[in-house]
């Protein structure tokens, strides 16, 4: 490569391996680095000037992109706040209501316990019902001839 006076010739040339640098995967950068020392005499120290540079501009786009998106993440972080304070107390509530829920249910429990007492208790007067109904006509039949043993003395 022709170079003129004061090296300019290399910056073309740096800011091309600088692209490839930044293009390529990292097992490829050595022999593109090796071309910097190749080169020429002074050919390393513009090329650590150029990369310098190059750093910097990352930077500044870095910051420019921090500086960008920092509002949206205070933002996001105070709404996050307010979300966290919101659910803190629908967690309150929830708790509340489910205690709520539990001391009702422990009533109803109670109650129909009582109620299937009352049922069973409700069948069980049903079935002496119907056996003291199936012994009537025994026990009638008994008074009669119980009257009829009195009368025949």
């Amino acid at each position: 490569m022709a170079e003129n006076g004061d090296g300019l010739g290399t910056v073309p040339e740096h800011e091309r391996i600088l692209q490839e640098i930044e293009s390529t995967d990292t097992a490829c950068v050595g022999p593109t680095l090796r071309s910097v020392y190749d080169d020429q005499p002074n050919a390393h120290k513009k090329f650590m000037e150029k990369l310098d540079a190059c750093i910097r501009n990352h930077d500044k786009e870095i910051e420019k992109m921090c500086n960008f998106h920092h509002q949206g993440f205070v933002d996001a972080i105070t709404e996050l706040l307010k979300v966290r304070t919101d659910a803190e107390k629908l967690k309150v509530q929830v708790t509340d209501t489910n205690r709520r829920f539990q001391d009702a249910g422990k009533e109803v429990i109670v109650q129909t316990e009582d109620i299937i007492r009352c049922r069973i208790q409700q069948r069980n007067i049903t079935t002496v019902v119907e056996k003291l109904q199936l012994c009537l006509p025994v026990l009638e039949m008994y008074s009669k001839l119980k009257e009829q043993m009195s009368a025949k003395r």
